[in-house]
């Protein structure tokens, strides 16, 4: 059942049973009895309770607030709502089972976040930090293909490359037989440039503009604020953050989702 009607159900629900309820008053006697009443009234106060519950949400929503294209396309505050509050649950249940095959579902300590596991391919070392935010990531994207498949009514992408010329102004899309094929090369420069976003909501069949760009952040110790990368020296985006790069690119409002506080605001 839709969450949006949530509220008149339950307290539909509820009103039928007083009225199936023992009938104390008289033939005639169109008073309600005492325990009638009561239950009417708990009733009409859950529905407000729930209702209120649902406005609390649209109020605080993220998507609502920074991203109108969002609602032009879904036309329902409820359904925007379920959207964002699916996509923050993604990423808590990723939070907490990428924590569980290690920790048992403790967080792990800042010492261990920074922890070296590993070493890639380019020789650069690889922290524990690193190996547990691909993890969840992996978990993250799965639940929320899951979610965008029942609720979003466009097209989206998921961790699709983009190369972006950022003096021109240019973007376009790298097929993952590519990527894949540059990656199996070993250490490269070819994929210097490029963007690969974790989720790319697109507002009709042009895969080149983004209605939202989300992306997922594993803070590691999960006491530290999720934020965007900002691109080094070397890199053609120098000095900027990711959010911004994905902006330019790609059109729309460039968002975070992360366990401790759900879809951030930019």
């Amino acid at each position: 059942m839709s969450r949006k009607f949530a509220p008149l159900w339950v307290a539909s629900a509820l009103l039928a049973a007083c009225a199936s309820g023992p009938q104390r008053s008289s033939p005639g006697d169109y008073r309600l009895d005492t325990h009638t009443t009561a239950h009417v009234h708990h009733a009409a106060i859950l529905a407000q309770q729930l209702a209120a519950s649902a406005a609390t949400r649209v109020a605080a929503s993220t998507l609502l607030r920074y991203v109108p294209a969002v609602m032009a396309l879904m036309q329902s505050h409820n359904a925007v709502g379920e959207l964002e509050e699916r996509l923050a649950a993604c990423a808590a249940h990723a939070e907490e089972q990428g924590n569980a095959l290690f920790f048992k579902k403790r967080p792990p300590t800042r010492e261990e976040c920074r922890e070296r596991v590993d070493w890639d391919e380019c020789g650069r070392p690889i922290t524990r930090a690193m190996r547990l935010g691909q993890q969840k990531h992996v978990l993250a994207l799965e639940c929320a293909r899951e979610v965008l498949d029942e609720l979003w009514p466009a097209p989206y992408s998921i961790e699709q490359r983009y190369r972006f010329y950022l003096n021109a102004g240019f973007v376009e899309t790298i097929s993952p037989e590519k990527e894949a094929s540059i990656i199996a090369r070993g250490c490269t420069e070819e994929l210097r440039g490029t963007i690969k976003p974790d989720l790319v909501l697109h507002a009709d069949r042009n895969l080149l503009k983004a209605a939202l760009t989300l992306d997922f952040k594993f803070p590691c110790p999960d006491t530290n604020t999720p934020q965007w990368a900002e691109y080094g020296e070397s890199s053609p985006y120098a000095s900027l953050k990711q959010g911004n790069v994905y902006e330019k690119a790609l059109g729309g409002k460039a968002l975070l989702v992360s366990p401790g506080t759900g879809v951030n605001p930019p």
